[in-house]
């Protein structure tokens, strides 16, 4: 390909460049090595980036991080600027195409949507590769400027560098920022911050009509609410403008272990209703004897300067009967890419490349405990493998977009089955009629879903009831900013 401004220009089969010249409805992508194009066939408009429809182009974006659900787009869009997505969407809308933004997170070669069931697929329409669009517009003293396809990590480490942090962080930071603003954004700052999707302060939006909108609280407000944890069905969030707060220095971390969930629970909550903590979560994992299953809590206090934070002070109060406790004191950075070293590990025994039939809950805090006791009574070791399954509270008035729908309680448990089933011959169809089973157990307890899980047959009626008093106003806003379900197919919320 020449440096100068791309036009038109596709690889369609082999290894040979050709000019895509338009769609037909009949016979698909047409390129001018074809020949004659057929009488219906529409012009594809000029691009600043490219459209590629070559078999290599497509086939990585036919599945996703779960490698569950597969379903190839006809063409992958690599935007050269924000018009080319508006453009795009606009002949994706004239000729009855589906389009998606895929986020295309991780790091090295392993660069996918890092949904699980097919959320970020467009099968038979257009994909949007979202690195197309991954600058760092601009650091301030108190917000970010960053465009959609721009990872947390990219954001973390340029805030760090002017003394700044974004205030909800994932735990694992290679997601792409327009990904999570599209979900929520869960980590361990919940406590005190919300998820991702309650720190920003506008997006700009390419609409189902192909529209550029600016949207915050004061303007637009309607479709700022649909795009934040509206999982892509009101539009694609090409921009966002984000709070930045001080970064600490340093991460004081402590991991207490509890052998009785009543323990845990009271200890949790205690930490997470004082707030002693900077940042809170908590997980089940096996005992180090392979006897069964415990908790941990992992709470971190952040500093700077000279002096750290009072250690005994922090556990004051906590029950006594724990069996055990960690400290670790590091940087800040360090702690923020702690899963790094992690992801190596899971790569290099096989277990990255696994199915991943996540299921990821937010619970009711009554119900909380009942459910966590039927989980483990059902969970193995080869189910879980080389994942582990977060569970902590926080104060469900923290979430406060809409579409990011909480239980109906004033504390709410994230529950997070992240399992990387070992090399070999898992048996997935029974993880995932499993996933289905547990996830009707927790809805008739109270509970929502948080949308990058797996739960197959879900329908629209289940959507409705997941959605609640939210169902109509989504509904209202999908006619509205995609009239004609152009956008994100692969959510089926609609359909």
């Amino acid at each position: 390909m020449t440096s100068k401004r791309l036009s038109r220009r596709g690889v369609l089969g082999g290894l040979a460049a050709v000019t895509v010249t338009g769609w037909s409805a009949t016979q698909g992508w047409t390129a001018a090595a074809q020949g004659h194009a057929p009488a219906d066939t529409v012009s594809v408009p000029d691009l600043d980036g490219t459209l590629e429809t070559s078999p290599d182009a497509v086939r990585p974006f036919g599945e996703d991080f779960g490698k569950l659900v597969s379903g190839a787009p006809w063409a992958v869009l690599r935007p050269g600027s924000v018009r080319d997505v508006c453009t795009m969407v606009t002949f994706a809308r004239k000729n009855k195409l589906t389009l998606a933004m895929n986020g295309r997170s991780g790091t090295g070669d392993d660069i996918e949507s890092h949904s699980c069931y097919g959320q970020a697929e467009a099968p038979g329409g257009i994909s949007v590769d979202a690195r197309g669009l991954s600058k760092i517009v601009r650091i301030g003293s108190d917000r970010a400027v960053v465009e959609a396809g721009a990872s947390w990590a990219q954001l973390t480490r340029a805030a760090a560098e002017n003394g700044l942090t974004p205030p909800a962080l994932t735990d694992y930071l290679h997601l792409s920022v327009g990904g999570t603003l599209s979900l929520g954004g869960v980590g361990g700052t919940v406590q005190k911050y919300g998820l991702q999707t309650d720190n920003v302060l506008s997006v700009d939006v390419v609409t189902g009509t192909g529209r550029l909108v600016t949207a915050s609280r004061t303007q637009n407000r309607a479709l700022f609410d649909a795009v934040l944890g509206g999982g892509g069905q009101c539009g694609i969030i090409v921009r966002a403008v984000l709070k930045l707060i001080k970064a600490p220095e340093r991460a004081l971390v402590f991991s207490l272990y509890y052998d009785d969930l009543d323990t845990y629970l009271a200890d949790a909550e205690k930490v997470m209703a004082d707030g002693r903590f900077h940042a809170q979560a908590g997980e089940l994992l096996r005992k180090p004897d392979d006897s069964g299953w415990h908790y941990k809590l992992e709470a971190a206090a952040y500093w700077s300067g000279g002096t750290a934070p009072d250690r005994e002070k922090l556990l004051a109060g906590l029950r006594d009967d724990r069996p055990a406790a960690g400290i670790e004191d590091g940087t800040y950075l360090d702690y923020m890419f702690r899963l790094d070293p992690f992801e190596a590990y899971l790569k290099e025994e096989g277990f990255w490349d696994q199915p991943k039939p996540w299921l990821s809950l937010f619970l009711p805090a009554s119900k909380a405990g009942e459910f966590m006791e039927l989980v483990a009574s059902q969970l193995t070791p080869e189910t879980l493998g080389g994942g582990f399954l977060l569970f902590y509270p926080y104060p469900t008035a923290k979430v406060t977009r809409p579409l990011t729908v909480q239980p109906g309680e004033p504390v709410t448990y994230l529950f997070d089955l992240l399992n990387f089933p070992a090399p070999g011959n898992p048996d997935i169809d029974k993880m995932l009629a499993n996933n289905r089973k547990l996830y009707d157990e927790a809805v008739a307890l109270g509970a929502k879903r948080y949308l990058v899980g797996a739960v197959p047959g879900m329908t629209r009626d289940d959507w409705r009831k997941h959605f609640g008093d939210q169902w109509k106003a989504f509904e209202a806003a999908k006619r509205r900013w995609d009239p004609d379900g152009v956008l994100t197919p692969g959510q089926g919320f609609f359909s």
